[in-house]
């Protein structure tokens, strides 16, 4: 077995925060959270700077930006970032903030464009974020010395995909992307890479807002099962017409690296039937010989599995229902919640437009299992405004005994997706970040 390591990569803090402190808001050995980190002000501030202004942030599915010219606009925490194919088809990703005064210079969601112009002064910028043109150029070429729009372009982020999915970071010093994804990579070519043809999304996207904390979302996907049975139970009954029913956990993993978690079962479609669509089962069960070939048994069992993912740190996806989505902070108690499609680019036209339909059932503001999650997230951080509510501990101790050595599964590995050690991991992660000032420098990962 392969097994990511999760060596310590950050250097001692130096900047005045108060480690200490932040240390003891989360117990991993234990199992215990500390509530302010869902409602404190100072924490989410320090969350912006040090998670989201660092870490390698999915952006955009490479479909979205197929031609030169098109662009779509989206959150890097609350950074507001253009992400655009350029005319030589290279993704940039860029603040969608003019140089000159810091108006938007987009307000589209998406399209194409050769030209971003500010409705302010009239600066203009190229689909790679360069400052192309502006009224009246001469005079600040006559009476600024040193002029040069060379330096007046859009600041821009670092750009890496990874089949198909774009990630972008403003951190210089931050890992690659592929150490950064580390062994996670294994698991994400169950839903990337189980067809020659690739993926794509489709049908646009969906956004909402939710009154919750980030990472209530972040760690229910990361690896939270164990609510399934109890609160989706009705949402199963009408989609299925039958309880969730008791599930083998002898048969049931979680699987966890770098802060990003998979918890799955091997029963192949037990997702995808949630979605009241037959043939979407039979396409499933047609493909998995192919599959099993491609990726091998094991993850030809994992296609339509129940199940669910988060790729720290807040990029979240439902095997079987194909069901991406982004928690963008809007803060430390609201989300803006970004859904897309998944599908692969040779599946037939009525499959495709299935599995939109479907998620539009299950997992859209309207669906019927995401109306149970969003009232559940937006109790559990409203709740954590009492004085004396704060000062109680929250129990992430399930599971403690469970991790086990597996001869495929990679990273580190837990029987018994009804266990909360993907959440442990994530928090362990997310401590790391957040008591360090930076990256440390040429700082290897295991892959």
């Amino acid at each position: 077995m392969t097994t990511a390591s999760i060596n310590p990569i950050f250097s001692l803090p130096t900047d005045g925060i108060d480690v200490a402190k932040l240390r003891s808001l989360v117990d991993v050995g234990n199992g215990i959270i500390d509530r302010s980190i869902f409602w404190d002000k100072d924490i989410y501030r320090l969350e912006l700077d040090r998670i989201f202004a660092r870490c390698w942030l999915f952006v955009a599915h490479e479909s979205q930006v197929a031609e030169p010219g098109d662009f779509i606009t989206t959150y890097m925490g609350e950074d507001a970032v253009i992400v655009a194919r350029d005319m030589k088809k290279n993704i940039n990703v860029f603040l969608n903030s003019c140089s000159h005064r810091g108006n938007k210079v987009c307000f589209a969601e998406e399209g194409n464009r050769r030209r971003f112009t500010c409705n302010y002064h009239g600066w203009s910028y190229g689909p790679d974020g360069a400052l192309v043109g502006m009224p009246a150029e001469e005079l600040y070429e006559q009476t600024c010395p040193g002029f040069d729009k060379k330096n007046l372009g859009l600041h821009k982020a670092r750009v890496s995909s990874y089949k198909g999915l774009v990630f972008a970071t403003f951190d210089e010093q931050a890992p690659s992307l592929d150490d950064y994804l580390g062994d996670f990579r294994w698991y994400l070519d169950v839903l990337l890479d189980n067809d020659e043809g690739g993926t794509e999304f489709i049908g646009g996207s969906i956004k909402s807002q939710i009154r919750c904390n980030w990472k209530f979302p972040a760690e229910n996907f990361v690896g939270d099962s164990y609510h399934a049975t109890w609160t989706h139970n009705s949402g199963a009954v009408a989609m299925m017409g039958q309880s969730v029913g008791k599930i083998d956990q002898t048969k049931t993993y979680a699987a966890s690296m770098n802060g990003h978690g998979w918890q799955f079962g091997l029963d192949m479609i037990g997702n995808a039937m949630s979605m009241g669509e037959q043939d979407l089962l039979d396409y499933l069960r047609a493909r998995e010989q192919s599959v099993a070939q491609r990726l091998g048994k094991i993850r030809s069992r994992m296609v339509g599995a129940v199940s669910s993912s988060n790729l720290f740190p807040h990029f979240a996806f439902l095997p079987g229902h194909n069901a991406f989505r982004t928690w963008h902070p809007k803060g430390p108690h609201m989300i803006e919640l970004h859904t897309w499609v998944l599908v692969n680019k040779n599946a037939p036209e009525d499959i495709k437009a299935k599995y939109r339909r479907g998620v539009m059932r299950t997992f859209s503001p309207s669906g019927v299992f995401e109306m149970d999650d969003g009232e559940n997230w937006e109790n559990c951080t409203s709740t954590n405004a009492g004085t004396v509510t704060r000062r109680q501990k929250l129990h992430y101790g399930l599971g403690l005994n469970s991790k086990i050595e597996h001869d495929e599964l990679k990273g580190a590995v837990h029987l018994r997706k009804y266990n909360d050690a993907n959440q442990r991991a994530f928090y362990k992660r997310w401590l790391e970040l957040m008591c360090a000032p930076e990256y440390e420098q040429n700082t290897g990962r295991g892959k």
